[in-house]
Formats: C-alpha cells, sequence, structure tokens
C-alpha cells in the first residue's frame, strides 16, 4: 500500500539547511512552506494548515516552543516535529513541554527523517534514542508538569545566552557561539534581566548557579 502524501512546512533560519532537507526527503514528503522565524513561521502555518511542521528549536526570535503555542490553539491538528542540532536535555524538555510529538537531531538520515514525519503525522511519539531517555526521565521526576516557574518564562535562546553568561563568555563570544550580532546578545541578556527581576551579571550568575544551569 502506497504512503499518503503528507503536507509539510519547514521552520529553520539556515537556508541551506533547508535546501538540504527538500533534496534529502522522500517523495511521499511535501514541503509547501518555509519560514526562518516565529514571526514568519506563526502566520504561514496558520495559513497552510500543514500535515506536520518540522521545527528547529532556535530561531532569531525566540524559541520553537513559541512557535507552538501560537498555533496550536487555532490548528490542533497540525503535528510539531523538532529537528535540531542541539541534543541537549533541556531544549527536548521545552518543546515536548509545549506540544510537540517528538524531537529527532539534525544527524538523521533522508529516509529517516521521512519515516518520523509520516509516523508523526500518524500521532505517534517519535524521537531519536537517546533523546527518549530525557523525557522519560522528566515525567518520572515531574521536572516536565512542575516546571521552575521563573526559568519558563525564558525562551530556548534566552536559555543559551543565561548559561553563556553565568559561564563567564562576554557579549561577543556568546555572539560568536550563537551567530548572533552582540547588540542582540545584549538584548537576550537585558530582557532575562528583566524577566528573572535581577540587575547585574553577578545576580544572574548565581541564580544560574543555584539552579545548576552552569
Amino acid at each position: 500500500m502506497s504512503m499518503p502524501l503528507r503536507r509539510v512546512v519547514l521552520v529553520d533560519d539556515h537556508d541551506l539547511f533547508r535546501a538540504g532537507v527538500r533534496s534529502e526527503l522522500g517523495s511521499t514528503v511535501e514541503i509547501v512552506g518555509e519560514a526562518a522565524s516565529v514571526l514568519e513561521a506563526v502566520p504561514l502555518i496558520k495559513e497552510l494548515d500543514p500535515d506536520v511542521v518540522l521545527l528547529d528549536v532556535h530561531l532569531p526570535d525566540g524559541g520553537g516552543h513559541a512557535v507552538i503555542a501560537q498555533v496550536a490553539p487555532d490548528r490542533p491538528g497540525v503535528r510539531f516535529l523538532a529537528l535540531s542540532v542541539s541534543d541537549a536535555a533541556e531544549d527536548v524538555i521545552d518543546v515536548i513541554r509545549a506540544g510537540a510529538r517528538g524531537y529527532v537531531t539534525k544527524t538523521i538520515s533522508g529516509a529517516e527523517l521521512t519515516e518520523a514525519i509520516h509516523r508523526t503525522a500518524d500521532g505517534d511519539a517519535v524521537f531519536s534514542p537517546r533523546l527518549a531517555g530525557f523525557v522519560l526521565d522528566a515525567f518520572r521526576s515531574g521536572d516536565a508538569t512542575s516546571p521552575d516557574a521563573e526559568l519558563d518564562q525564558l525562551t530556548a535562546r534566552e536559555r543559551e545566552v543565561l548559561q553563556l553568561i553565568a559561564r563567564g563568555y562576554k557579549y561577543k563570544e556568546i555572539a560568536a557561539r550563537l551567530h548572533l550580532s552582540a547588540r542582540t546578545v545584549e538584548s537576550h541578556v537585558s530582557a532575562v534581566l528583566r524577566k528573572l527581576q535581577l540587575s547585574s551579571r553577578h545576580e544572574l550568575t548565581r541564580w544560574a548557579a543555584e539552579r545548576r544551569l552552569i
């Protein structure tokens, strides 16, 4: 029996990566739209109403969970599959808590990704093998249902910046690591300090250390 054609929106801020995904997917998956940011993705997904959204967890203007939060109430039939270079436990839990059906890393092959898209469209939970353990551990320990209320205010990108600041990196160093401008990093730091009601890098570092984020 032939597999049904799955309509997919691809959300990732790297043009070259998106082109690579398009070339690797099988004939039963059609990329019907692409976006490079939360701002672009939300209206596009609502308009196209695809079967599956392939979603990077780190976008220039927020995390993948922000896309899910804004789309899911209006398009409950759309399934989200995170596709990221990151295999960090906090990224996995963040996007699954938001409502993604699965999480696979960018080392996945084209054939495996095609299968993952079909399984996600069918309602299965799909994870790269090592990542499934993060989710099971989090639910077992209660982390997924009882998140740190303060930490939960931060986007995935803001958490990245927070960790790097707390580890002593300078703005320019963080900008180089995350492929951002120093001004954007400074903006993220300001947002983190405001949300956490902190006034300095020293306080931020202590806050992160208390939560074992460093």
